[in-house]
């Protein structure tokens, strides 16, 4: 817990200097968004369930072929499996949701119609499990690994595929998640 305040000045000092400098181009990306995940620590049950949900995330240009990024996302769904008690096994369904913001560097290269890009972002993420194995709030830090193609439309107009690997750390356990979103990309 001694982290948090330090990594929260971290980002806010970040946030400001990002904000220090004025882009003079950028994005906006709206979409769906699927992670595929384990939420370990919680039980050794429950395997890897697939959420649902939605990411955005808003670009402003530093140079020309990099940007800086603030992602967020949330997803939700649940998953059942049975777990043994000493009162024999037991019918056990976990619902829940994970939200995430992220920030940090994105490298893109246009080519064409095309706009590829690499980014490597850390933040904060929020877990909240329920349903009948009603399970604690947790908030960890989070590193994000990823990439994706721009398709572009018109000039302000794009379509987006992305695909991250998430990072979690809920629980003082580690999960690997794979994020996938498509969506639409609003340039200025």
């Amino acid at each position: 817990m001694r982290k948090l305040p330090y990594l929260s000045c971290s980002l806010f000092l970040l946030g400001t200097f990002a904000a220090a400098q004025v882009p003079t181009s950028g994005n906006i990306f709206v979409g769906y968004s699927y992670e595929n995940t384990n939420w370990s620590g919680i039980s050794s049950g429950l395997g890897r369930p697939n959420l649902n949900g939605w990411e955005a995330s808003l670009e402003g240009k530093v140079f020309p072929h990099l940007g800086i990024v603030t992602d967020f996302a949330g997803h939700y769904g649940s998953q059942s499996f049975t777990e043994v008690t000493p009162g024999g096994p037991e019918r056990v369904n976990v619902t829940g949701h994970e939200w995430e913001l992220l920030f940090g560097p994105r490298l893109s290269i246009p080519v064409g119609n095309l706009t590829p890009f690499a980014e490597a972002m850390i933040g904060l993420a929020h877990i909240h499990n329920g349903g009948t194995f009603p399970g604690p709030t947790n908030t960890s830090f989070t590193t994000a690994l990823g990439g994706g193609v721009d398709y572009r439309l018109i000039k302000f107009l794009a379509l987006r595929l992305e695909v991250d690997y998430v990072q979690t750390r809920f629980y003082s356990t580690t999960q690997n998640n794979l994020r996938l979103s498509p969506g639409v990309v609003v340039r200025f």
